[in-house]
């Protein structure tokens, strides 16, 4: 058995587009080729109405705006999907599926159901089971390979929405809730530049996980608002925006770093120590603080 991870992904690629049809000029038997008839899944799960932007396909299927193009007009003339202004830019356009584009799109959606209930049925209940979790962490972590960090303005609205979703969590955790106030926009202004960073990840242009580190002196930097999408956790994506905080915190000449914590996060105290953080005296008067944590930067 090869263990090289490059070759085990290429195994199961080979395969697993041979089962599912992914080779067949008529994907699914519908008489369209896979482009054409991802493209038309995903217009029909735009939204109720089954439309969705142009420039939000593109980056939805990682494809440039040219060849998008092309499956569109197809899609067009066959009178599957319209075309129109988007109402609110007119610079973009918004592609929605015509009557006949809902009763294909229904049929692809039943095709491709038969499909997998078909590679599934030869198997064992926990054979399923077992199938059914390794693929949900493979597309989990396959996510994890196309999240960008990026450095943003702490008053961007990329940094607000991940930092709203932050708060939103600890005032459920907390057990006595958590209070919004101490966002100031001095704390913010803190986590910009000289003396900070404030970092978000990136995954098809949403928000899945922020943290924010600013200089206390000369030497120590604090660690602040580190948050991670739920349905990322557990693959390695916390302790990756960690790591670009503490990377961050050395850019900034600081080499210790130091956070705070409440003992409700015990999946993130876990991290933190796993990290090599280490216990320490209280260094501020969080009121939500239970923990302090002190690391040496290499």
């Amino acid at each position: 058995m090869n263990d090289d991870p490059v070759a085990v992904l290429r195994g199961f690629n080979r395969s697993f587009t041979a089962r599912i049809g992914v080779l067949d000029e008529s994907f699914l038997g519908t008489g369209r080729p896979l482009a054409v008839a991802r493209l038309l899944f995903e217009i029909g799960i735009g939204g109720d109405d089954g439309a969705v932007p142009v420039h939000v396909l593109r980056e939805r299927l990682g494809a440039d705006s040219g060849y998008v193009s092309r499956l569109l007009r197809q899609l067009e003339s066959d009178d599957l999907i319209e075309l129109h202004d988007d109402p609110t830019d007119g610079r973009r356009r918004i592609a929605h599926l015509t009557d006949v584009g809902r009763e294909a799109w229904n049929d692809l959606d039943r095709r491709s159901d038969r499909v997998a209930a078909d590679l599934l049925s030869p198997l064992t209940t926990d054979q399923t089971t077992r199938l059914a979790a390794a693929l949900r962490t493979a597309d989990g972590l396959m996510r994890c390979s196309s999240i960008v960090t990026e450095v943003v303005d702490p008053d961007a609205e990329l940094a607000d929405g991940a930092r709203r979703r932050y708060f939103d969590e600890l005032d459920r955790r907390f057990r006595d809730g958590f209070d919004v106030a101490g966002d100031s926009a001095e704390e913010r202004s803190r986590m910009a530049p000289p003396h900070g960073a404030f970092l978000v990840l990136v995954d098809d242009g949403d928000v899945v996980g922020c943290g924010g580190v600013h200089r206390l002196d000369g030497r120590v930097a604090e660690i602040k608002r580190m948050w991670l999408d739920p349905g990322l956790r557990g693959l390695g994506m916390g302790r990756r925006l960690l790591g670009d905080l503490e990377s961050a915190a050395r850019d900034l000449g600081c080499g210790e770093v130091v956070l705070d914590t409440n003992d409700a996060l015990t999946t993130a105290i876990a991290m933190y120590r796993g990290a090599g953080y280490e216990p320490t005296e209280r260094y501020n008067t969080n009121p939500y603080a239970d923990l302090w944590f002190r690391k040496r930067l290499r």
